[in-house]
């Protein structure tokens, strides 16, 4: 044990912490940008766009990377949004109105009859995908509000891949105290509204996903 921690004995515990969060923060990142990049190859496919993947860097802050994710997601729910608007005024308001009161299931299992109602005026797998993620458009406007909140915070100054060097190289005992206490109370503050939000908008993309593997 360095005297520093033997003066400051809650200081491995804290650092220990610290670390555990930043994973934590790390993992939830790239678990959201393969969401999106999911996300991203279905409204290419379906929906007439051309998104490029993207990609985590961790050479770059949390903030830019919350800021590239934030763009992205923002561009899908705009492409989504326009497509919907096509739909309304190509498709019948009667069998519209009937889309946007379908489940998933009923989505996944249309008639042959509705089938055939829809595609007389555009795709059907078009209409599905876009009644589904306007079905999830309250999720993708979370997602980019809590990355918004998350770049607001001392956190976001971080680069990502160095999270943990930046917590091992910290200034010893009582200012290493301080700092990690401090960056220990905002990763929390970040993760409790982070880790809900990313599960959220992880399990809608799966749902989308889902409804594609019938059409």
């Amino acid at each position: 044990m360095s005297l520093s921690d033997w003066l400051y004995p809650g200081n491995p515990k804290r650092r220990e912490k610290v670390i555990r969060r930043s994973q934590e923060l790390l993992e939830l990142m790239k678990n959201n940008f393969r969401a999106t990049n999911s996300l991203s190859e279905i409204v290419n496919k379906h929906l007439g766009s051309s998104f490029d993947p993207i990609a985590l860097d961790e050479r770059a802050t949390v903030k830019e990377n919350c800021e590239v994710m934030i763009e992205r997601v923002n561009q899908i729910q705009a492409k989504v949004e326009e497509v919907n608007e096509e739909l309304k005024n190509k498709l019948d308001p009667a069998m519209y109105e009937q889309l946007q009161k379908m489940s998933f299931h009923d989505l996944k299992t249309l008639s042959v009859a509705q089938k055939r109602v829809i595609s007389s005026t555009c795709q059907v797998s078009a209409a599905i995908i876009v009644t589904v993620l306007m079905k999830k458009i309250r999720v993708l406007t979370n997602i980019t509000s809590t990355c918004v909140r998350v770049v607001g915070g001392m956190i976001a100054t971080f680069v990502v891949g160095l999270l943990i060097d930046l917590i091992a190289s910290a200034i010893i005992g009582h200012y290493e105290r301080k700092h990690l206490e401090e960056a220990l109370e905002d990763h929390e503050k970040v993760l409790v509204e982070f880790r809900p939000a990313s599960e959220q908008y992880q399990d809608a993309i799966a749902e989308v996903k889902a409804v594609i593997a019938f059409l």
